[in-house]
């Protein structure tokens, strides 16, 4: 709980740091905001429910957009990989868990730039390891392919930088962070 608290901490304070720059151009940085042709971004997110006996998991997503699609109300292709860290132990086991998925991602236009909404679909590949005492991981852990799932959200601060919140199915159920932009 602890990591959480201090993760959800970081992203705060980067959101609060680029608030104030926001405030100082604000004309000038709003031509550039949004998920458009051509842009990438990169960031941390922290992962809630869904994670078994884990309380959170911490990953991070990469992300380009890929082409506007005129046909599906001028909305724009994405392509989103990510992966995410969870473990969890207790006096008998432990359990390690790290989901890899790549979804595409359908980013809705919408007239304010800065809020970039999106639904994705893809799939993923869960490597599970563990230990129960007395086994060793004998006959414990597994590798599976899943189905991802998944509507989110982005606001953008600043031109560069993002809040990011996604749920669905596909890793934790909820995950939230901050996204930089790469180009």
């Amino acid at each position: 709980m602890r990591k959480a608290i201090v993760g959800l901490a970081v992203v705060a304070g980067l959101g609060i740091a680029a608030q104030a720059a926001v405030a100082q151009r604000p004309a000038a940085r709003a031509a550039a905001r949004g998920f458009r042709a051509g842009y990438m971004d990169v960031g941390a997110t922290v992962g809630f429910g869904g994670l078994g006996a884990a309380s959170s998991a911490f990953g991070g997503r990469f992300e380009m957009a890929l082409k506007p699609l005129p046909s599906l109300g001028n909305g724009m292709l994405g392509l989103q990989i990510g992966a995410t860290y969870s473990s969890w132990s207790n006096e008998y086991a432990s359990a390690k868990v790290i989901p890899i998925g790549v979804t595409a991602n359908y980013h809705l236009r919408l007239a304010d730039s800065k809020i970039d909404p999106f639904v994705g679909l893809g799939l993923g590949y869960q490597i599970v390891s563990c230990s129960v005492e007395g086994l060793g991981s004998i006959g414990c852990g597994s590798n599976e392919v899943y189905f991802i799932g998944r509507a989110g959200v982005r606001y953008f601060l600043t031109p560069k930088l993002a809040l990011y919140g996604d749920v669905g199915a596909g890793g934790a159920t909820v995950n939230v962070g901050a996204m930089l932009k790469l180009k």
